[in-house]
């Protein structure tokens, strides 16, 4: 029973392209759900020129849950992952916001909020890696 719902997932050859999907899932499910759990933490970091604050927070959680997932579906990997790219874009303004504005985080440290710049990139790229065919061994080219 195991191995069909495992075969079923179409899951990549090697544990270590397993360990990169399951990987990419898991964080983003946790940060997903984070949004709703600790709401107060995403609504500081927006930046006051955009609107609907609360809903953007949990729009993108919602997101993120359902691309974490998504990543795990065959189907719907390819989209999903195109889709957190995406939303990490989306999100992108308030890493800015937050390097801009570093007197309105005194509790983080400057270096960190540098550092955050290039781990969405890296976090993209994590995504766009569950988009290749070889994490897709089920998929037949149409």
């Amino acid at each position: 029973m195991i191995n069909n719902m495992l075969a079923s997932l179409q899951l990549p050859y090697g544990w270590w392209p397993k360990l990169v999907l399951f990987g990419l899932a898991a964080f983003f499910i946790n940060v997903g759900v984070d949004h709703f759990v600790n709401p107060s933490f995403y609504l500081g970091i927006m930046p006051p020129a955009l609107p609907l604050h609360l809903e953007a927070v949990y729009i993108s959680g919602f997101f993120e849950i359902v691309g974490g997932v998504g990543v795990l579906i065959p189907r719907l990997r390819v989209v999903a992952g195109w889709s957190l790219i995406a939303l990490l874009v989306a999100v992108y303004p308030a890493n800015i916001y937050m390097l801009m504005t570093p007197e309105a985080f005194p509790d983080i440290p400057y270096e960190f909020l540098w550092l955050r710049m290039p781990f969405q990139f890296l976090f993209a790229y994590w995504a766009y890696t569950v988009t290749k065919p070889s994490y897709n061994p089920g998929a037949v080219a149409d």
